[in-house]
């Protein structure tokens, strides 16, 4: 005895074929606290090492520092950071400098370094264009205004509630220093402090319009 299955043929596809959709790639993780205190707690112990090291040679490594408006220099730019002139300078600087520069690398590596390295190079460039005659600008400054600047206002760029909150905490602690950019103090770098304000803001901005 013979049996029949019915079978209906598909429809036709007209030339389509369905393909799955791209497996979506993971954002990378972000630094953690730990490990952005013991990153920039590195660095800095780094720059205490190097002024170290400049006692032992009398100051020699004083000079790498941003000379204004002597092209020969102006790739000094980015050693002036590094420098200090002498380990009270150096003090004065270490507590922005690890506290701020945590909370940047925990915004993430991306961002982190984008801020970094504009506030290195316009705060050098502000100092190299604008400093006075016969004057050597060094120190961690200019970079610490970059991270201060940069982390004020990229919660407004984000419109992030979350980074606006740690921007109100971060100006709570360390807005007092903002008057740095003005020439308050003799002997004391403000076109150095208002280059490294203005490329950190521009990180932020380009940050923002990158996505």
């Amino acid at each position: 005895m013979s049996q029949q299955y019915g079978w209906t043929p598909p429809p036709p596809s007209h030339g389509r074929v369905a393909v799955p959709p791209p497996a979506s790639t993971p954002a990378p993780a972000r630094p953690t606290l730990g490990s952005s205190v013991v990153f920039v707690g590195g660095w800095l112990v780094l720059l205490w090492v190097r002024e170290a090291l400049d006692v032992v040679l009398l100051g020699a490594l004083d000079g790498f520092g941003v000379s204004p408006r002597v092209i020969a220099e102006l790739p000094q730019v980015l050693t002036a950071p590094f420098l200090h002139f002498g380990f009270e300078h150096l003090m004065a600087n270490s507590l922005p400098f690890l506290v701020l520069g945590v909370l940047a690398r925990m915004a993430g590596r991306r961002p982190f370094w984008v801020a970094t390295l504009a506030s290195i190079l316009v705060s050098g460039l502000f100092a190299w264009l604008l400093s006075a005659p016969n004057t050597v600008t060094a120190g961690a400054s200019g970079l610490v205004f970059g991270w201060l600047a940069f982390l004020l206002v990229r919660g407004l760029f984000n419109r992030n509630w979350k980074q606006i909150l740690i921007s109100a905490a971060v100006f709570g602690f360390f807005g007092g220093m903002l008057w740095g950019v003005f020439p308050t103090l003799p002997g004391v770098s403000w076109q150095g402090h208002l280059g490294g304000a203005v490329g950190g803001v521009l990180a932020a901005w380009w940050l923002q319009r990158r996505g």
